[in-house]
């Protein structure tokens, strides 16, 4: 899709009420994992943020950057998603958490991001995180430099794949407790983006394909 169009469709969209649990549940693993959605989640939980963002290639087509977690002892050693992470004391607010982390973790400079809005809340059970994604754009592709202890590869994905459902497909995970379990996911660039990020693309997707662009 085209860049600057996308984003006017973005700010649209981003104005209206976000579906939420709806949403998420599309991308959720098998069987769907209530303990996400009810109200009395562990008190104790640590916050965080990550940022999907939104450049153009030379052609002006859009493009959303994940990262690849490099393998380490850790409920998401391996996975693909968005660049974020926890909340740090000197950060202001959780959008300044999205924006640093991805200066942090793929060079790309928090000064030259424009956020646009953000999407419903997630917890996530086996880290014990709510995390908060935030969207935004930068106006010229970036040069990725990703931070080699955090990033295994950054994945360049045309925004037009992620609304392909096609790419959408069922597979079995390893989950925290080292039990499998059935999940959908989505098939970019031969790898499997499952989980948490799955579920935040769930209600993007969700949210999109409810609009009347």
């Amino acid at each position: 899709m085209e860049f600057e169009k996308l984003i006017q469709n973005l700010e649209k969209a981003l104005k209206k009420p976000l579906p939420g649990r709806p949403g998420q549940i599309t991308m959720a693993p098998m069987p769907v994992d209530e303990e996400r959605f009810i109200k009395d989640i562990r008190p104790d939980y640590r916050k965080g943020a990550v940022l999907m963002l939104f450049y153009p290639d030379k052609e002006r087509q859009a493009f959303v950057p994940f990262i690849k977690r490099p393998t380490y002892p850790g409920v998401h050693s391996g996975q693909i998603a968005f660049p974020g992470g926890k909340m740090e004391a000197s950060d202001k607010d959780l959008s300044q958490t999205a924006l640093r982390e991805t200066e942090e973790e793929i060079g790309v400079e928090a000064t030259k991001i424009e956020l646009i809005g953000k999407l419903s809340d997630l917890y996530i059970p086996p880290s014990n995180f709510m995390v908060s994604p935030y969207i935004g754009f930068i106006l010229k592709k970036p040069v990725f430099k990703p931070d080699p202890e955090e990033v295994l590869r950054v994945i360049s994905c045309p925004f037009n794949t992620i609304l392909d459902k096609s790419v959408r497909k069922m597979g079995t995970f390893k989950g925290s407790g080292g039990h499998s379990l059935s999940a959908p996911y989505f098939d970019i660039e031969s790898e499997m983006v499952w989980g948490a990020t799955a579920m935040m693309l769930g209600e993007f997707t969700f949210l999109w394909e409810q609009m009347d662009f």
